[in-house]
């Protein structure tokens, strides 16, 4: 049946239509008028969710809303990637985690239940943890460039330590002894808490790990750091030479940071960077990241997405150098 008005109905659906960007523009804008939730994919007390908590209280002061962080470990973090890939892209569920989601699980597992590119959205990247290179004291080189001379004076005798198959320190010793042609045995142990002790007790002759697992141990004379694997040197050990100093453009340090689902308002996304960006230049948060090893950065999504994609073709080339599979 035909309306009998279909001018006004017209009108109405114009005016409905012009009313709906304003809405949607004034709920950017009064965002978050509820908690937040941020799902961590590893267990309680690793650096995402560390990062997290620290990052979480001064948002939860500046917005007046609680920021209520949420550990869902297992699977390489992937069963908390997929939570919120799949949440209501709202703004009101977040992920942390670091830059493995998108540079090494999509390259080490054949078949995930979510696409990293297509279905999380950078929203800012938080901090660097750079890890540094530690060898026991029995190890006779005192810089990296010795130790490099050692390895390659004699071949097959060296081996490293690292927290596990397809971690981050797997695949960036693995590079590194592709880039300078070494010959060297991977010991994989299951996390920082068995690599480092395997080191600092003369089990394997080094190990990459971050800086507040070695800090005290390197202070005691129980093992010495050489090198670290970010791009420049660390201001928690400026005498600790960069990787890259000897191999250009190395750089494998981990980056951590927000994600919000797809389809998330742009205006959202734009405003928890900007208040991330702002949490982590504040004193109380500079010290306490640096007191643990972590860099604040506070960047923008969008500088992110594009690091993001020049580590994938990193750690992809990596992967294949060194073989590794998922378990």
């Amino acid at each position: 049946m035909r309306s009998p008005f279909p001018g006004l109905i017209r009108l109405i659906t114009l005016a409905a239509l012009a009313v709906a960007p304003a809405a949607f523009g004034q709920g950017a804008k009064s965002y978050p008028d509820r908690p937040v939730r941020v799902v961590v994919g590893y267990s309680p007390g690793g650096l995402p969710d560390t990062i997290a908590r620290l990052i979480g209280q001064k948002l939860s002061e500046r917005w007046g809303q609680q920021f209520l962080v949420e550990n869902k470990p297992g699977a390489n973090g992937i069963l908390g990637a997929e939570f919120v890939a799949k949440a209501a892209p709202d703004g009101y569920t977040l992920l942390m985690t670091d830059n493995s989601t998108h540079a090494i699980i999509p390259f080490l597992f054949a078949k995930l239940p979510y696409d990293a590119d297509r279905d999380l959205i950078p929203v800012s990247l938080t901090a660097r943890a750079p890890l540094f290179l530690a060898v026991h004291p029995s190890v006779k080189a005192n810089s990296f460039r010795e130790l490099i001379a050692l390895i390659k004076a004699e071949p097959g005798k060296y081996s490293y330590g690292s927290s596990g198959i397809g971690s981050t320190h797997h695949l960036c010793m693995e590079y590194l002894k592709a880039s300078l042609n070494l010959d060297m045995t991977h010991v994989p142990y299951k996390g920082t808490g068995q690599s480092v002790p395997a080191v600092v007790g003369g089990q394997v002759p080094m190990v990459l790990s971050g800086y507040q697992n070695l800090a005290a141990h390197a202070r005691d004379g129980r093992v010495k750091l050489l090198a670290i694997n970010s791009l420049k040197r660390s201001e928690l050990a400026p005498d600790v030479p960069a990787i890259a100093e000897t191999i250009p453009g190395f750089d494998f340090a981990p980056t951590f940071g927000l994600f919000a689902p797809n389809g998330t308002p742009r205006e959202i996304i734009v405003k928890i960077g900007a208040d991330v960006a702002q949490a982590v230049k504040l004193p109380d948060i500079v010290e306490r990241m640096r007191n643990l090893g972590i860099e604040p950065l506070g960047v923008s999504g969008d500088e992110w997405a594009r690091l993001l994609k020049s580590d994938a073709e990193r750690y992809s080339k990596a992967i294949k150098l060194s073989g590794a599979k998922a378990e």
